[in-house]
């Protein structure tokens, strides 16, 4: 289970509306094939390392052998057959399940059919860091939302720019690698219009000057103000562009001309409803959704209950009382409402702190670990 795990991480950002699975088919010690859930209309993790082992071994040394996999396989028809099927029709005999499907239509029925078919299924093999893994596909089904991991860099004094704008660059270059590394593990990453505006940012992850990954890039523009000369908009043929945006706002048709898609959500107070344009995004099928700003989409989040976990970098300097916060309002009166954090985690990225934690379970809806 340990080694489909690995493997179920390689594919983390690149599955999306189906979540990263890893499998391994072996036979004692002995790993005869292992695979990753590969893209939307691609095999699943199961087929692939069942495709791997036959090639390597032959059919006939997948008759008795074992599978470990990070979730239950399916048992229905979608973009690709049932799993169930080809782990019956290879003739394994045991199926190691580190957790079940969370999609209640579906849960527990794969294991069941195994079972049918004669198939021993052990289950809740390593099972926490199977869930762990995906939060984001237990977020989806189980809320109808995303897993939102919020990013900010600040100074120490908690500033995102200069009192005149000027924020390239707060943190160094290890630290802004580190940002890199997490785009590269999710389906999609956000900013609000007003950081689109002040940074006109690419939202891609890089290594170095290559490209590693280009995950859907969400734009929160109530009345899409952003320009379409920016990145976002002349990029967006070439990198997966989406708008949430209120469903009367102007501009929707050279919007969609230049290629992004439009997701419509209600408005609140003139912006976009974050809990209902979080639902949009999930009914598209996101299932991780980092959050890169600015400080009031963030405040917003934090202020609705829908952020998961923090990432803060921390930059050893300080900017004063009237450069930009990191943070909009968060109408907090009293200690007992702060914003609390726990499996806090630090650690030096350069000169730079790099801080991980979850919002508290009682600050945040829902709570899925």
């Amino acid at each position: 289970m340990a080694l489909a795990l690995a493997r179920a991480r390689r594919g983390r950002g690149r599955t999306f509306p189906n979540p990263s699975v890893g499998a391994v088919v072996f036979r004692g010690d002995r790993v005869l094939g292992a695979g990753t859930t590969r893209p939307a209309g691609g095999a699943h993790a199961e087929i692939a390392a069942l495709q791997a082992a036959e090639r390597a071994h032959g059919k006939r040394a997948l008759r008795g052998a074992e599978m470990a996999v990070t979730l239950e396989p399916c048992c229905h028809t979608g973009r690709t057959p049932p799993c169930t099927r080809a782990i019956l029709n290879a003739g394994l005999r045991r199926v190691w399940v580190g957790m079940r499907d969370p999609n209640h239509p579906v849960r527990g029925r794969g294991l069941a059919a195994l079972r049918r078919g004669g198939v021993r299924v052990e289950l809740g093999v390593r099972a926490e860091q199977c869930r762990e893994h995906h939060r984001g596909f237990v977020s989806l089904c189980e809320r109808g939302r995303p897993w939102v991991t919020l990013k900010l860099a600040a100074t120490l004094d908690g500033r995102i720019a200069t009192r005149t704008g000027e924020s390239r660059w707060i943190t160094g270059s290890p630290a802004r690698r580190a940002v890199h590394r997490l785009r590269a593990g999710v389906d999609a990453v956000a900013v609000g219009s007003e950081t689109a505006l002040a940074d006109d940012p690419e939202l891609t992850a890089r290594v170095g000057r290559r490209i590693a990954h280009r995950p859907v890039r969400v734009l929160f523009d109530s009345r899409l103000r952003v320009p379409r000369t920016s990145k976002l908009y002349t990029q967006a043929r070439s990198h997966p562009t989406w708008v949430v945006c209120g469903a009367r706002a102007a501009g929707r048709r050279a919007a969609e001309a230049a290629g992004v898609r439009l997701l419509s959500a209600p408005l609140r107070d003139g912006h976009v409803d974050v809990e209902a344009g979080l639902a949009v995004l999930g009914e598209a099928g996101l299932t991780h959704l980092l959050v890169e700003g600015g400080g009031n989409l963030a405040a917003s989040l934090l202020r609705a209950q829908l952020v998961d976990e923090i990432h803060w970098f921390v930059a050893p300097a300080l900017l004063g009382g009237d450069a930009r916060p990191a943070l909009g309002s968060l109408a907090i009166e009293k200690l007992a409402q702060a914003v609390a954090l726990e499996d806090v985690r630090m650690r030096r990225v350069g000169s730079d702190w790099h801080l991980e934690a979850r919002v508290a379970a009682k600050a945040r809806r829902g709570g899925t670990r």
